[in-house]
């Protein structure tokens, strides 16, 4: 009987001087994907600058690449340099414009991909189909809010090409409405023009029909119609949310944006 009590005792010491030790190891975690956001039209990387910081808040490795804006394939292949830099898992995001170029972005580090607002085309379609104001009325991105420019490009005939831009005394009202003047100041000197050309190039094949996706819906939209934007979402099979928001929601609403991404990046 002691012989026993004594190796119960023993038992019962040696659980619990191993129990705070089981209790505090940790538990492997799945490292976070980096996440890439894509610019528009109409706008450079300092655009996500909200978004960026609220995801580096929460603990994100954040890559804004510049977005060329000269055309599908050209753009894509430029995001493509950039995810051939990062190791691991990769959520691609785009807004605008910036969708049609992360669709024709294929790679296997891409493991979501989020639409901001943004154009989502299946291969063989352009931009202009995706604002057809038969099917989908009330963009205004029509003259005279939108104007065209000869810009220096390399790439263009001659090293010129026809860039469209938004007029200033337009761009608050139309691009970004629900920010102040004095944003829209700054979003204004911060945009970089698209190459007409860009407009009328058929996308590739498209990356979401293999990949999991997300969209963001902007319901006050005065670029891109929601009703078109419900459409393409609907139609890539994406996880679909709305905000009442701009265009420019990545710039007025960044934490709704970047909860969104975080739900694409598994959080």
């Amino acid at each position: 009987m002691k012989i026993t009590r004594s190796l119960r005792a023993c038992i019962a010491a040696l659980t619990l001087a191993f129990t705070p030790v089981l209790a505090v190891a940790p538990a492997t975690a799945e490292p976070l994907p980096t996440i890439v956001l894509v610019h528009g039209a109409f706008a450079d990387t300092t655009s996500w600058n909200g978004v960026a910081a609220t995801l580096r808040d929460h603990g994100y490795q954040v890559v804004v690449p510049d977005n060329p804006l000269r055309g599908p394939a050209y753009d894509a292949a430029a995001i493509q340099r950039t995810l051939d830099t990062i190791a691991g898992p990769v959520v691609l995001v785009g807004h605008s414009y910036g969708g049609f170029v992360i669709t024709n972005v294929h790679d296997p580090k891409v493991q979501a991909l989020v639409y901001i607002a943004a154009f989502a085309p299946v291969q063989g379609e352009t931009g202009l189909l995706e604002l057809n104001p038969i099917s989908f009325p009330g963009s205004q991105l029509l003259p005279p809010a939108l104007q065209v420019r000869v810009v220096d490009d390399p790439n263009g005939l001659a090293g010129k090409n026809i860039d469209g831009y938004i007029a200033p005394a337009y761009f608050n009202s139309v691009f970004c409405q629900d920010v102040s003047p004095e944003v829209a100041a700054d979003m204004i000197a911060h945009q970089h023009s698209l190459a007409v050309s860009a407009n009328v190039e058929p996308s590739g094949a498209p990356s979401w029909s293999a990949t999991p996706s997300w969209y963001l819906v902007s319901a006050d939209d005065r670029i891109i119609p929601p009703a078109s934007q419900r459409f393409m979402a609907n139609r890539m099979g994406a996880h679909t949310s709305e905000i009442d928001a701009c265009h420019a929601s990545l710039v007025s609403r960044p934490n709704e944006v970047a909860a969104v991404v975080e739900a694409a990046a598994g959080r």
